[in-house]
């Protein structure tokens, strides 16, 4: 049996009198449409209450549930695609309505599955998706689960492990097209113990923090150009406390934000760690690593980012710091001794050094190391004309402790000495 002509489906039972269904014949292993003539309504799908009510009906009556267009292409391939595999489905055209009250139903479509689209497919009461969602249910095998009633229904359709900007976008993706969110995302400490909110490194420990710290070092510098311009400065002081406590205020508030507009789009967020179970369940635990509980998932992203390598030479997660921590330090460096030459460390190195900080940058063999040589040295004499310096050809051995406020860096056969060392 096959579609064939316009289509005008509703509920038995619900909307009114209805002539027995009629079904056409066709070729064998085809698919089977439901269609029905003669409809009577004694009860019009008026509301869009009506139209919920009804469409659920629908949806629960029968084992798979396309709503569509007859002039939507990808309607055919859907209706194409159930017919290939000899599934009964039944079909509701909403364009054998008037305009309006396609409209209508439509909105009710986006109310009940976030998807406003046609086709609109459900299985066995599951809403799948549109016609891409269907082919990829049945490419990996999902659409005979559904059909066979081996389907697992889960907690979550989607599963993100990582609230950073990767993660929360992806989240909030999938929950507008009318998936089941969670986002997991909790903060190891690094070894200094310094931690933070939802957002991941740019918003906490990356670009922004560190553009905020380059644009106090800047305003240092306007400051010494000031008397240029006609403007009087009688003194010249900086506050490190003070630059610290309004960046982290900043970045709370937009953690807030960012929890804000999960809660917005409907996507759940649990403040903990995430360990897979198996391949469809997490058991999730706090920040003092008690178990809290299981959650299961139908797909999951893994979006937890990296963290900074610390070498294995004696005192390094002893007694250095790396980028994780330096932006919410509340004490003042004072000098400072960066190991490394990738372009955090640079950009660590310029406004440590428009603060007014005593820097020096251990590099192994050349600075930014993949980039075009040529800019990388124009950067490396700029750090220096600003008050940079550099020791070359250097790999650090061991950091100690030689008295409250300063640390002895071993480095082949040199001691270098610093109040903090960031890595």
């Amino acid at each position: 049996m096959f579609l064939r002509g316009g289509i005008l489906v509703s509920v038995v039972g619900l909307l009114g009198k209805i002539v027995q269904p009629q079904t056409f014949s066709g070729p064998k292993n085809s698919v089977t449409t439901k269609l029905f003539f003669g409809i009577q309504c004694t009860r019009k799908m008026t509301t869009s209450k009506e139209i919920e009510s009804s469409f659920k009906s629908l949806i629960n009556d029968n084992d798979v549930v396309v709503f569509s267009k007859t002039t939507c292409p990808f309607c055919k391939k859907v209706k194409q695609l159930f017919k290939d595999i000899n599934a009964e489905i039944f079909v509701f055209e909403l364009n054998s309505h008037s305009d309006d009250k396609c409209a209508q139903m439509q909105d009710v479509l986006q109310k009940m599955s976030g998807q406003r689209t046609v086709p609109n497919v459900y299985v066995k009461k599951h809403h799948v998706g549109g016609y891409t969602d269907t082919k990829q249910a049945l490419d990996d095998g999902t659409l005979f689960d559904m059909l066979e009633g081996d389907f697992k229904t889960y907690d979550y359709d989607y599963v993100v492990i990582g609230g950073g900007s990767g993660g929360l976008a992806s989240s909030k993706e999938a929950a507008s097209y009318g998936r089941k969110v969670a986002v997991c995302d909790l903060v190891t400490p690094s070894p200094q113990g310094t931690t933070w909110g939802l957002g991941g490194t740019c918003v906490n420990v990356g670009c922004i923090p560190k553009k905020l710290m380059h644009k106090a070092a800047i305003i240092g510098e306007d400051i010494d150009d000031a008397p240029h311009y006609g403007w009087t400065t009688e003194t010249k002081v900086h506050s490190w406390p003070d630059m610290v406590e309004n960046i982290q205020n900043h970045i709370r508030s937009l953690n807030w934000k960012y929890r804000k507009s999960l809660k917005d789009k409907n996507v759940t967020y649990f403040n903990a760690y995430a360990k897979f179970k198996d391949k469809h369940t997490l058991m999730l635990y706090n920040k003092s690593g008690e178990f809290q509980k299981e959650i299961t998932g139908q797909n999951f992203l893994l979006a937890m980012g990296c963290r900074p390598v610390y070498p294995e030479f004696p005192g390094a997660r002893e007694f250095c710091i790396s980028s994780d921590d330096i932006f919410s330090m509340t004490e003042h460096p004072g000098k400072t001794l960066i190991v490394g030459a990738s372009y955090i460390s640079l950009e660590t190195a310029g406004f440590l050094a428009g603060l007014g900080i005593d820097v020096t940058v251990m590099v192994r063999s050349i600075l930014l190391r993949g980039f075009d040589q040529e800019i990388a040295k124009k950067i490396g004499a700029n750090l220096e004309a600003h008050g940079v310096k550099f020791v070359n050809n250097c790999v650090p051995t061991s950091v100690t402790r030689v008295s409250e406020d300063k640390l002895l860096v071993g480095v082949n056969t040199l001691e270098l000495l610093a109040d903090f060392v960031s890595l």
